[in-house]
């Protein structure tokens, strides 16, 4: 019975996590819980210090649910948090739960400290302080800590801290803290908080000026004087999360409801309010026809798209007729922002919105899903895999026709090749066949209205006004599109300040100098002559080239050296980029990393080192100390460097409050420019607070960022406590960032797609886009034809939506039949490429490095479809294993926890992977010379390239075959 209700017990704290991670103050609980250890209380205590409160106390309810058990843990966990004054959360697990009139009052008041805390922040905090604490709003360790942050770090620093600690009491504190405001002589912001008449002008006051906001009132949590507030949404996205604190919350799945989305699915439902433009791109949805909208970033297209939503599930209600919409995006992070921030509060008392994406569990169940759900947001790929299995006639598939409305988020990704585009090449397949099937008389399969959220379609790289025209008409046509709607090019054009800043050559660089003189004393080793400028992306290319090949004939020597001059080249462009010193610490840690693969993990096992390898060695150690040298001295550095210093300095300190972003190139030029601006005094005193956001893909050798990593940077440059983001393209398009007052590309020019998202970034009053040259990066150039394209790509709009209506369809048509015919050719190639006929002893695998061959296919074989391992006792004497920290990760069934190596030259062929309890080398077919027949492959970067079918891994006859071997042994030792 006990452990019944321990059980109970667990699954109520799990159920409550969200709010308890909220209301709970670590500092005040630990101490007061007997039976966590002193080590583990220490862990959490370090978590808070580091991560902040919500992640700290994270950490805590896990240790507190953790079994096994001690005789009243429940009891001691309730009494703690009541001795330790966080009384509500108490409240909370004993099922004290507060009305939800009283609980939807606390969260108004909540945020509505949210909202005033730059008016909050200038109270005198010492005396509040005080007050709070002879009020029993704080602790005396909280008292001594607010205080401590006051001398620390100044009055609104403690505010902050405050405000941060007193919402996370019962409700009645917000009376409570209005009569301290009054009796501490804060008139001021009594009246703001109380709303009354001889308050000075504060948000209520402000003009409108944000897409859909909507009037809110609320009364005073506690019956005191009542007040009005208009909310303005983007305000209160900028504002200061209390509960958040400096917290780098955990990956969660977004499937489970953390605390941003319990928030909004407890606030009110809100008013979709459309403005006249917005109202007008909409109209042909609403009338049930297929649309693009076209609307320039921070016009709300997303707002419009709830809207239509609402619409037609209302409408489709209303006829007696099934309803089901989807969303589908092209990231990860916006299912979360499109379920919170925009869906699901405005829906969520009439529908039934979810959202599943690839990080979460519910996509196992994706089917049922879109069964009891009225509204999905989702990854577009999840939606293409069960549209697939349904076409493969299996039970748990997902079909065209239970939908009724598609919405596709950045459309102008419907092109070929894309995931998109596969989802729309089956409407237009059955739109057609329904053609026909209507000739013949009989029921057409009925097929979703559609509707396409785009910034900007772009050109498709065209150089005249008639290929644009046709790149715009051919996503029209895959998204059936009867329109393209925009709202009038005059009524939103808004001249952004455009700055281009050209650099100078440095007059000295010694540091380049030596990474050349490197390089051309590599060349000569392996007799390579170079045809273009060192550090160029044309050497780039040629050096990959001569690797590809070189892998392809055995050729060691040549191989190796390409292999060290991709990395010398980087380095060159690091130098031009960001600081010497980042460029010469990236090339150290290369050649710490590539020492370590030769070195094994046991003394007596020796890894070869040719004389090529260790010529390579020496030749950057004889270097070392010059590069290191030179790598300080401030007097070399890059010109870029120093003129995007000096525009970030400009631009904080003649705003009184800047916010901006910084793109640039690559992860690792991200990661060290947040650096350089953390380290540098100068931008803390002007107050830049600095973060970078980088992609979650794992192509690079960078440690890609999680979504909830980058949603928790996100959500800090959000509310303030981050003012410049240093990002990669990932932040170009889509994500749901506050609006800047300036963007800088440094060194990074693509396309007008991303010109024009970039542009869209600063969108706040007198915002500015500024351009810094880097050197070898021709951005400048590159701009000026971005800006032809997208003047050409608006008159394409303009010249399509004067088409009538007849001829804009007979286009459309052409090129969706155009389309069909070229898919089934695709198609038809696809089919025969995947016919693997190849006997698997046919293929043969060498080590990329040192030539020794390996293995055959006949020893490979894949689990899950996915994964092809080699379990053979041969392949187990050619690698060693190596403990890899970054690899950790817990996936399904299986887990990576090191890596494999060659024993012979250290090149490593890929991961351990633990598959339901067995060891299983898990093989990456580019680290090897793939020999098909007797011809070798070189370039082999993905195993659906090797044409031959491998065999299922049988796990029941491995793990039979271990147990026999296991008990061999046994034998053996008695």
């Amino acid at each position: 019975m006990e452990s019944e209700t321990d059980e109970m017990r667990e699954s109520l704290i799990d159920c409550l996590r969200p709010r308890l991670k909220e209301l709970i103050v670590v500092d005040r609980v630990l101490d007061l819980i007997d039976f966590i250890e002193n080590e583990q209380k220490e862990r959490i205590r370090q978590k808070a210090r580091n991560d902040g409160d919500i992640s700290a106390a994270d950490s805590l309810i896990n240790a507190v649910v953790q079994k096994p058990h001690t005789p009243g843990w429940f009891t001691a966990f309730v009494d703690a948090l009541n001795n330790g004054g966080c009384k509500f959360a108490a409240d909370y697990i004993q099922l004290n739960l507060p009305t939800p009139e009283v609980e939807a009052e606390n969260e108004n008041c909540v945020r509505f400290i949210h909202l005033l805390i730059p008016s909050l922040a200038d109270m005198g905090t010492d005396q509040v302080c005080a007050d709070c604490f002879s009020k029993g709003l704080l602790t005396i360790d909280e008292r001594d800590r607010i205080m401590a942050e006051i001398v620390n770090r100044g009055s609104r620093s403690g505010a902050r801290e405050l405000l941060r600690r007193i919402i996370k009491c019962p409700p009645g504190w917000y009376s409570t803290f209005l009569q301290i405001l009054k009796d501490t002589e804060h008139h001021v912001l009594y009246n703001e908080l109380t709303g009354n008449e001889d308050k000075k002008p504060s948000l209520k006051d402000k003009p409108k000026a944000t897409t859909g906001e909507s009037p809110a009132s609320a009364e005073s949590c506690d019956g005191t004087e009542s007040m009005e507030i208009t909310v303005n949404e983007q305000t209160m996205d900028q504002s200061t999360d209390l509960y958040a604190g400096n917290e780098l919350p955990s990956n969660s799945e977004p499937s489970q409801p953390d605390g941003s989305a319990l928030e909004v699915a407890r606030s009110p439902e809100k008013e979709i309010i459309l403005r006249d433009y917005q109202m007008e791109v909409a109209g042909p949805a609403l009338e049930g026809k297929n649309i693009i909208v076209c609307l320039p970033t921070g016009s709300g297209k997303t707002r419009v798209a709830v809207y239509i939503t609402k619409e037609h599930l209302d409408r489709r209600k209303a006829e007696g007729k099934p309803r089901k919409v989807i969303v589908l995006v092209n990231k990860v992070p916006l299912v979360e922002q499109h379920y919170s921030a925009e869906f699901l509060p405005f829906l969520k008392n009439k529908y039934k919105v979810e959202r599943v994406s690839g990080d979460s569990q519910l996509k196992i169940s994706f089917t049922e899903i879109v069964k009891k759900n009225d509204i999905i947001i989702c990854t577009a790929q999840i939606l293409e895999n069960y549209l697939e299995r349904a076409n493969g006639g299996e039970d748990e598939g997902v079909n065209l026709s239970d939908l009724t409305l598609i919405i596709i988020d950045e459309c102008h990704h419907t092109q070929k090749g894309g995931v998109y585009n596969h989802i729309m090449m089956r409407y237009l397949k059955q739109k057609h066949k329904n053609k026909r099937l209507i000739k013949e008389q009989k029921e057409p399969v009925p097929l979703p209205q559609i509707l396409g959220l785009t910034a900007s379609p772009g050109v498709g790289g065209a150089t005249k006004m008639e290929k644009a025209e046709e790149h715009i008409l051919r996503i029209c046509a895959n998204l059936d599109a009867s329109r393209i709607m925009t709202r009038s090019h005059e009524e939103f054009k808004k001249e952004q300040r455009k700055i281009i800043v050209s650099v100078e050559d440095r007059r000295e660089d010694p540091f380049g100098d030596v990474i050349k003189k490197i390089m051309t004393a590599i060349h000569n080793h392996a007799e390579l002559t170079p045809t273009c400028d060192l550090g160029s992306q044309n050497y780039e290319q040629w050096v990959v080239q001569k690797e590809r090949q070189a892998a392809k004939d055995e050729n060691q020597k040549v191989r190796v050296c390409a292999e060290h001059l991709r990395q010398y080249s980087e380095s060159l462009n690091l130098s031009n980029t960001i600081r010497m010193q980042d460029a010469f610490s990236f090339l150290n840690k290369y050649y710490e990393e590539e020492m370590k693969k030769k070195t094994a993990p046991e003394e007596e096992h020796k890894i070869q080192i040719t004389d090529t390898e260790r010529f390579l060695f020496n030749l950057f150690k004889d270097n070392k100390k010059e590069l290191e040298t030179l790598a300080k001295n401030p007097e070399y550095e890059n010109d870029s460097l120093s003129k995007l210093r000096t525009k970030i300095l400009h631009e904080f300190s003649s705003r009184d409050e800047a916010r901006g972003i910084v793109f640039i190139k690559t992860r690792r030029s991200a990661i060290a420019l947040n650096q350089w601006i953390q380290e540098n005094p100068k931008f803390a005193d002007i107050g830049v607070k600095s973060a970078y956001v980088i992609g979650g893909g794992d192509q690079s050798v960078v440690k890609p960022m999680t979504s909830a990593e980058q949603k928790d940077v996100l959500k800090k440059f959000g509310n303030g406590q981050v003012n410049l983001l240093i990002a990669t393209t990932v932040a170009e398009e889509g994500l749901d960032i506050p609006a800047c007052n300036f963007v800088i590309r440094y060194g990074l020019v693509t396309n007008e797609i991303a010109m024009i998202q970039a542009q869209g970034r600063g969108r706040a009053e007198d915002s500015s886009y500024t351009l810094v040259e880097v050197k070898n990066s021709g951005v400048a150039e590159k701009e000026c034809v971005n800006e032809y394209r997208k003047n050409m790509m608006n008159k394409a709009i303009q010249k399509i939506k004067l088409l009538n209506q007849a001829a804009y369809e007979k286009r459309i048509t052409e090129f969706q039949i155009q389309a069909i015919m070229e898919e089934k050719v695709r198609m038809t190639k696809k089919k025969q490429k995947d016919i693997k006929n190849e006997s698997p002893s046919n293929v043969k695998f060498s080590c990329r490095s040192c030539s020794e061959p390996i293995c055959t296919g006949d020893d490979i074989q894949i689990i899950e479809n996915m994964h092809r391992v080699n379990v053979t006792s041969q392949f187990r004497k050619l690698y060693i294993q190596r403990e890899n920290t970054t690899l950790q990760e817990r996936l399904l069934d299986y887990e990576t926890n090191g890596f494999i190596a060659c024993k012979n030259c250290g090149q490593r062929w890929g991961s351990m992977m633990m598959y339901k309890g067995i060891d299983c080398p898990c093989l990456d077919v580019k680290n090897f010379v793939v020999n098909l027949n007797g011809k070798k492959i070189s370039k082999c970067t993905k195993w659906n390239e090797v044409p031959i079918k491998f065999s299922a891994f049988d796990y029941a006859e491995h793990a039979s075959n271990m147990t026999m071997s296991d008990n061999s042994d046994d034998d053996e030792t008695m």
